[in-house]
């Protein structure tokens, strides 16, 4: 089944390296990405500890973000997929690679994992968030360091994670 996803993953990621794209938005989803990255992701949860009548969320936030990244190491070292440039040396990354294994994706996976936690707890700042995820989550597909299922399988990772999180604090 992988191999087939694969498949249509490779497709896409040929049509996107075939596009010119604006550079006005490979900067924009560049620094999207980063959205999703431990930095962004951690520093949102320490945040919310520190602030009074929000250590709930931070906590439950932070706990989701633990669970989907440990998932996420898990998986990326047994399911060993390479990323798409190692794949397809024609595929050029346009952002910082920070392992070999692809699937699934950690940014996707803390992006969503902060979304949904928050939308949980706070609807409207958690809706945004999630439209947030989702750009980051699109990002790692355009930049070349995703295939499009990598992201998928991450976000429903962080999603799981963070109802999990929110269920167990409950």
């Amino acid at each position: 089944m992988l191999h087939r996803l694969t498949i249509h993953d490779h497709r896409l990621l040929a049509a996107l390296a075939r596009r010119e794209a604006p550079g006005w938005l490979d900067r924009m989803l560049r620094m999207t990405t980063h959205a999703g990255g431990a930095t962004a992701t951690i520093a949102g949860s320490l945040l919310l500890l520190a602030l009074p009548g929000t250590r709930r969320l931070g906590l439950v936030i932070g706990v989701a973000n633990l669970l989907s990244h440990l998932a996420v190491q898990a998986l990326k070292r047994t399911v060993v997929r390479a990323r798409p440039s190692h794949a397809r040396p024609e595929v050029t990354p346009l952002a910082h690679i920070p392992d070999h294994f692809s699937f699934p994706s950690g940014h996707a996976a803390a992006a969503m994992a902060l979304a949904v936690g928050v939308l949980l707890s706070e609807p409207l700042v958690g809706l945004l968030l999630l439209l947030l995820a989702l750009l980051v989550g699109s990002s790692r597909v355009y930049l070349r360091v995703h295939y499009a299922t990598d992201v998928v399988v991450g976000q429903l990772l962080g999603a799981g994670a963070a109802v999990l999180a929110h269920l167990s604090a409950a």
